[in-house]
């Protein structure tokens, strides 16, 4: 039996409905009344651990999860060292660079240099204007970013955006996209060394499954 780390909150139901057309069905997780973080698929074959989508990239790491699903975003934020194996193309939102809507910058250059970015991705968010070279303070939020600008604490924020409503109904808007991040199929490099083909089986069937 092998181990597979699902997110909760956004991903989780399309990540168990993939997972339920390769063979696996995790549909108990999804119950209104489940409190339980750990469940086996009907198959018997897998377990599946319920834990945050930002530590879905840890527990892959660290083996005690053999697969997982996980946002790009959070992904590439942690830097953690697992293989990528497929992009499940669900989930799809923007990493992008928001100011307020009666600001006057319309483009990353347009920020003085030096100025306050609020972000959750503080990594992500450092990449991003080190390869623009436009010197930039990070503040780490871990809530609501869009109070950054209307605070007058950050010039501007990088954050996802889905629909840009919550921008909008903040006063917000972009000014450009980093990347495009959608949900990927991640697994621990030891566990597909050591495989003895359960795991390449369920990565080619959610691969065939996402194709679709």
């Amino acid at each position: 039996m092998f181990t597979i780390a699902l997110p909760k909150g956004a991903l989780l139901e399309d990540s168990i409905s993939i997972l339920k057309r390769s063979g696996l069905d995790f549909s108990h997780a999804l119950a209104e009344n489940n409190r339980s973080l750990t469940f086996e698929s009907n198959c018997k074959r897998a377990k599946a651990l319920l834990v945050r989508n930002g530590d879905v990239p840890v527990y892959v790491r660290y083996g005690q999860a053999d697969l997982g699903i996980v946002g790009y975003d959070v992904l590439r934020e942690s830097e953690l060292e697992v293989a990528k194996l497929l992009d499940l193309r669900f989930g799809g939102c923007h990493m992008s660079l928001a100011v307020k809507r009666n600001s006057k910058y319309s483009k990353p250059t347009d920020l003085p240099p030096n100025c306050k970015v609020a972000s959750k991705f503080v990594k992500t968010a450092r990449a991003y204007f080190d390869e623009l070279n436009i010197p930039v303070e990070i503040v780490h939020l871990t809530g609501s970013v869009e109070l950054g600008p209307i605070t007058g604490m950050a010039e501007a924020i990088v954050d996802l955006v889905a629909t840009g409503k919550t921008l909008k109904e903040n006063g917000l808007h972009k000014i450009d996209d980093l990347f495009y991040s959608t949900a990927r199929l991640i697994a621990n490099p030891l566990s597909m060394r050591l495989d003895n083909n359960s795991l390449r089986d369920t990565i080619l069937s959610i691969e065939s499954t996402s194709a679709l």
